[in-house]
Order: structure tokens, then sequence, then C-alpha cells
């Protein structure tokens, strides 16, 4: 295992800024995700830990030693791609023994750490099978096995579960989460998938146009988003104006849902504010007992749960999490709304 840290990196494409200025360190063993839409710079940063292409300023340090120019294949990275990239015309085994043969590892040890890579990522019985002849699970799974029968020092993961179904993705990221509890290699995973991040990484960055907007683990950036691009893009949030007002360490913020004193010490003095509360900290109950009164305007029924869009009777419209509402909140029915204190957050 090794360490891994991006330090003042910026590539660009032309007049365009991929990667802009960012630093950050992945802890040894740590299965660490870079998260972001389309053109945030998230795979541009895993290339350039490839060495599939160079930063124009920066270091990239593998336990201290810079090796933004060191070559691919002096850096035991191993790599699994979005698009599984198996070859076709090799069996199973095959293809997880190409790494291997390219490093010159004798015959003899190729197979027996071949076979016992197929058996840790469960594919024992399938050494035989071409690509052709296997489910996307399972060939992500041979892709998965392929990276990690060279032992690398560090694993790439770019996108991917994106070819999956929603099934086969739930049930590969879980096995990925536990193939990395198994080997602890320090891995670095690129996706746009919220729910991805959240149920696998250690730690993670949310990125915007090549900068690094707020890095942590999962629980914390959740519930308490830097911005408020980041706490719409994580999850889903309730955005709003407030009015803050601070006297005697106390902070008080008077919202479209009502007025609520917050734990939260914000810099400066009175203001307008933006604040992001997250459905499930919109308290739904019946008109008499909320802070304010509002009417549904829709319910999308979850089983346990229930999401329910409401307007208050300012006009703003705010959206709950609400357990069993399916069977007790109903379309145009009345209801009271309170905002739970301890989970709003004031936005930079």
């Amino acid at each position: 295992m090794v360490s891994v840290e991006f330090r003042g990196v910026t590539k660009r494409f032309g007049p365009t800024v991929a990667v802009n200025d960012i630093s950050l360190t992945i802890e040894k063993g740590e299965l660490f995700f870079m998260l972001g839409p389309s053109g945030c710079g998230k795979t541009t940063a895993l290339r350039m830990l490839a060495g599939f292409i160079s930063p124009e300023r920066g270091e990239i340090l593998f336990d201290g030693h810079d090796v933004a120019r060191t070559p691919p294949h002096r850096r035991n990275v191993g790599m699994v791609f979005q698009t599984y990239a198996l070859f076709p015309h090799m069996t199973v085994e095959q293809n997880v023994a190409y790494g291997l043969k390219y490093r010159k590892v004798g015959a003899a040890e190729r197979k027996t750490r071949v076979g016992e890579i197929l058996e840790r990522t469960r594919l024992g019985g399938l050494g035989t099978r071409y690509p052709s002849e296997l489910s996307g699970g399972q060939q992500q799974r041979v892709a998965l096995a392929r990276a990690l029968v060279i032992q690398p020092d560090v694993l790439l993961l770019d996108e991917p579960l994106s070819n999956l179904d929603t099934k086969l993705r739930v049930e590969v990221r879980e096995e990925i989460r536990r193939i990395h509890n198994e080997f602890r290699i320090t891995s670095l995973y690129v996706t746009h998938d919220q729910d991805e991040a959240l149920s696998l990484a250690d730690r993670m960055a949310i990125m915007r146009d090549g900068r690094i907007e707020q890095a942590g683990d999962p629980a914390g950036v959740y519930a308490r988003p830097k911005n408020a691009f980041v706490a719409g893009f994580v999850g889903e949030t309730n955005l709003m104006k407030a009015a803050l007002s601070q006297s005697g360490g106390v902070t008080a913020l008077d919202t479209p849902a009502g007025g609520v004193t917050i734990p939260q010490q914000v810099p400066g003095g009175a203001r307008e504010v933006e604040i992001s509360v997250r459905p499930e900290s919109v308290r739904v109950c019946d008109p008499e007992y909320g802070a304010v009164r509002g009417r549904i305007l829709a319910v999308s029924f979850f089983g346990s749960t229930a999401k329910l869009d409401i307007r208050l009777d300012s006009g703003f419209e705010i959206r709950a999490l609400a357990l069993g509402a399916g069977r007790r909140w109903k379309k145009d029915g009345a209801v009271g709304v309170t905002l739970e204190a301890g989970d709003v957050v004031v936005l930079e």
C-alpha cells in the first residue's frame, strides 16, 4: 500500500483548464472517491494518476516520491475501465493473466496467481469462458481480477458500474466494497453517481470546473455541505434564503418555513444567507402543530417512506421525507411544517 498526494496539480487542454490547482491526499488502504458532473475534471485527475497524461504544474506523489513524469508501466497501478476493456478472443484466464505475462512472470506462478484471484473475486469455474459468455457483472469482476492480480500499489476505477443495469450495479457495488475490504489497496474511484460515493467511499472529494469544492467522509459532506453546489449534488436538499441574526452566541434564522435557532456559529453580523435543509429534516405534522402551514402538492410513495412536495402558505415550495407518509398524508391535504434545527446548514 502507498499513500497518494496531488499537490498543486493543474492540467490544461488548449484554453480549457481541466484540473485547476488541486491538492488532496489519499491515505494508505483508503477507498477514495472523486465525485462530480461530466467535465468537472475527475477523469483527467485519474488519468494523470495512471500516467496516461502529465500535469502542466504540480506534483503527484506515491509515498512522498513524485511520479508525475514516470511512465505508466513503472507506476504499478491497476486500472478498471468503464467499458471493461476485455480482449474478446481471450478466455477469462487469459485476460486476467495478460498483465502478468507482460511483466514476464513465469508460467507456473502466473497460473497460481490467476487461479487464486479468480477464486477471491468469485469467478472460480469461469476461467475457460470468453467475455461474450459472461454477464455484465461477471465481465466487470474479470476486469477487477485483471487489475488486482498484478498486486498494484494503487487501484484506479473509472466509472466501473455505469454500463450495468440498476440491479447489477447494486450487486457489483457490494462486491467492490467486499474486495476492497479484503485487499485494502489504496484506491481512487471516479463517478458522477452520488449513491455509489455515499455507500462505498471512505472519503470523497466533490469536483466542479476543475476544482475541489469539498472533501471529507460521506456522512460529513452530506450533513454539512459547504455550498449550494455540494448540497444539491450530494443527495437532495431544499435551498432557501433566510434572514440571519446572532446575539449572545445564539444564531437565529427567519426562513420561509418558520423561525429556527441553530447551533452553527456564523461569522459576520445580521444579513441574508442561503441555507440547506435535507428533506428528511423537514418535519411534517398535523396543521395545528407545525411552525408554518401548507398544503401537499404531490406524494411519491416508496414503501416505508414517501416524499411530500408541499406549498407553504407563504407560497414557498418545500420537499419532505416522511415515514409511512403514503398511509397518512394525501394530496391536497393540509399539513404543518417544522425544520429540524440541528440539521439546518448555513452555506457559504
